[in-house]
């Protein structure tokens, strides 16, 4: 199976020039329009599609991004692997503003959000899925950009919990403190549902977050703000940008059939075992009842 791959850009970290040989696609999906439109390209002849998660001009909210069209719209150009890039705050001393963290769990505080592509209002997929999620973010491509970084000498951490909250607004002094006690390492408001929606569409899902601030747990330190954050990412996405270009050529010169057939099995093995136990049950059921009748 050769890999294609769906790239999902953050604030500051959605250029299109990565890409070789662009085209401009504007589809729709069951669950509505994508944030904006897809670019089609390649990068060192691998296939790609570039998508800007707030839209180019940034004019999308968090609470208000189509977390399931933008996964459905990757999906249906049969994109096998989704890599993404966010912002984030630092809620640990030892992740500075300009580090990369490859982020290995998450916390979910969002409040609005449509967090399954199994609802029960689109015929493309019916029935339940309970999706495993203990393991959110794929192994084996987190490996590849770990060594990536590694190779290319960039300040970055092996693995981190993102907490994602609603926003638009950033975190009070006590949510940050609160936060840190519950074993975040970092903060932002666009993992959740995005790493669950991938993996219920049967992705490999990967995210590279970078630091901007310290949040506002830290005393002494300016705390968090729209400026801040944007003159960190002005001089720090180009560390994101390297590891995507690096990283892309080797995921397509790697074997992933085992990986991918695993992972798109997974909706079908829940919604199936629920199915079949379910049977189990009411013919046991019905077993009895007909004991007592007699």
């Amino acid at each position: 199976m050769k890999p294609q791959i769906g790239i999902i850009g953050g604030t500051g970290l959605d250029d299109p020039d990565i890409l070789e040989g662009r085209t401009e696609k504007y589809v729709d999906t069951p669950y509505g329009k994508p944030s904006d439109a897809l670019i089609l390209g390649k990068i060192k002849n691998v296939d790609c599609v570039l998508l800007a998660r707030h839209g180019r001009h940034h004019t999308i909210m968090p609470s208000n991004i189509n977390y399931r069209a933008n996964i459905w719209a990757l999906k249906e150009e049969n994109c096998s692997h989704v890599l993404v890039t966010t912002a984030c705050g630092s809620l640990r001393e030892e992740i500075q503003p300009g580090d990369l963290v490859i982020i290995d769990q998450f916390i979910d505080k969002t409040t609005k959000r449509h967090c399954t592509l199994y609802d029960g209002q689109h015929s493309t997929l019916s029935g339940v899925c309970h999706i495993p999620m203990a393991e959110p973010f794929c192994t084996k491509t987190r490996e590849v950009l770990i060594e990536t970084a590694k190779k290319l000498g960039l300040q970055c951490h092996s693995k981190g919990t993102m907490i994602t909250i609603e926003g638009p607004r950033f975190s009070s002094r006590a949510e940050s403190l609160m936060f840190r006690s519950w074993g975040a390492d970092v903060i932002n408001m666009t993992t959740v549902p995005e790493v669950i929606l991938a993996k219920e569409a049967g992705m490999s899902y990967a995210s590279i977050a970078m630091a901007t601030d310290y949040d506002c747990w830290k005393e002494h330190e300016e705390a968090v703000s729209v400026d801040k954050v944007l003159k960190t990412l002005k001089g720090n996405a180009n560390k994101a940008t390297s590891i995507l270009l690096t990283a892309i050529p080797q995921i397509g010169s790697m074997e992933w059939t085992d990986t991918l057939h695993t992972l798109k099995l997974l909706p079908r093995v829940q919604e199936c075992e629920a199915q079949e136990q379910l049977r189990i049950t009411l013919r046991q059921h019905g077993r009895q009842e007909k004991r007592i009748g007699m």
